[in-house]
């Protein structure tokens, strides 16, 4: 598959705890909360494949793909049992897709804007609409519709809202909860200027302590200098998420992970293919070490929590799509654990 030579990388912020009492569309990203659904889906609600509890939500991604007629989610969740953590078979990624033209044809208002967050939604990526494929490799394989190599999420998000009338999913009462928060969406290009320099400050030299690395050295010259742990991928990590190090997700569909432990040998020998349509799975998008300490108990009453370091999302290259499908696709992800967790609380 061939890549752009600039690839294009979406980075998700928080942006503020969303009001319990207002009901969120499917056009949102967002962290925690129950999953919005959209229009045709329904949802029989995961369990953990380890210890058989329900699973939390922990994040909405809002994703079609450009000459896709598709509307496009993600939902990711995971098990807050202490004893699952950091272990992919305790976490689950489902897509969820519908045809523009149903919602057109239900007359949903869209004039409603979807909630602004601080940062304008024209701050997401208006040229990330060239995140490199072949030509001949954008056929669909199955019913659903090929992604033109682009992936066109600002003017989805702009565009695209619905007021009151849409699904939500029936969550086990015994199901933990997280805290809802917005998801703001920028690209990685726009971020100088936007981090909190005296956070990242603190946040490195506290690492260079540890670890007996000068990470800005690093930086500015280019030295392949060595951490003591000799974790040479966790201190190239580090490097590569410095201007902005609250960043909670990383997004870039076809692109390149960012790993912070040493991957398997072979990646694509790792991912397996579609379990529906047999085609390759593509990186997608990443949860940031930084989502961890956002993580808290919806209820008041109640203490939760969730450890890992990254969690890569792979998804099918060609999304395919079911005509009349009502139940979300299982993707696949891989968890990896954080050296370092302690950095980013």
């Amino acid at each position: 598959m061939a890549t752009s030579i600039h690839e294009t990388v979406l980075i998700g912020i928080s942006d503020g705890v969303i009001d319990k009492k207002k009901n969120t569309p499917y056009c949102s990203n967002k962290i925690g909360d129950k999953p919005d659904l959209l229009p045709v889906i329904t949802l029989q609600y995961p369990s953990c494949a380890l210890c058989q509890r329900g699973l939390s939500h922990v994040v909405q991604v809002y994703c079609p793909l450009a000459a896709s007629p598709y509307h496009r989610n993600i939902n990711v969740f995971a098990c807050t049992n202490p004893q699952c953590y950091g272990k992919s078979e305790s976490w689950i990624v489902l897509r969820s897709q519908c045809l523009d033209d149903y919602i057109t044809s239900r007359q949903y208002n869209k004039t409603t804007a979807c909630t602004e967050s601080a940062m304008s939604r024209t701050d997401c990526c208006d040229e990330a609409d060239d995140w490199g494929m072949d030509d001949e490799e954008q056929v669909a394989k199955s019913g659903g519709q090929m992604p033109n190599d682009s992936t066109d999420i600002s003017s989805r998000l702009q565009e695209l809202c619905i007021d009151g009338d849409h699904q939500s999913v029936l969550q086990p009462t015994d199901v933990p909860v997280f805290q809802p928060v917005y998801i703001s969406v920028m690209e990685e290009t726009d971020l100088d200027g936007f981090h909190d320099t005296d956070h990242e400050n603190e946040l490195f030299g506290e690492y260079e302590k540890r670890e007996g690395v000068i990470v800005r050295e690093i930086q500015s010259c280019g030295e392949a200098q060595e951490a003591k742990h000799g974790d040479e991928v966790f201190t190239s990590f580090m490097k590569k998420i410095s201007l902005c190090p609250e960043q909670v997700l990383r997004y870039s569909w076809a692109g390149s992970p960012l790993f912070i432990t040493e991957p398997p040998s072979s990646v694509s020998q790792t991912v397996p293919c579609c379990a529906h349509c047999s085609s390759p799975r593509v990186f997608e998008f990443q949860l940031m070490p930084a989502l961890v300490g956002l993580l808290s108990s919806a209820d008041t009453n109640s203490d939760i929590s969730l450890e890992f370091g990254t969690v890569l999302v792979y998804t099918c290259r060609n999304s395919c799509w079911k005509s009349g499908s009502t139940a979300p696709v299982e993707e696949f992800l891989v968890v990896q654990l954080d050296p370092d967790q302690k950095l980013f609380k």
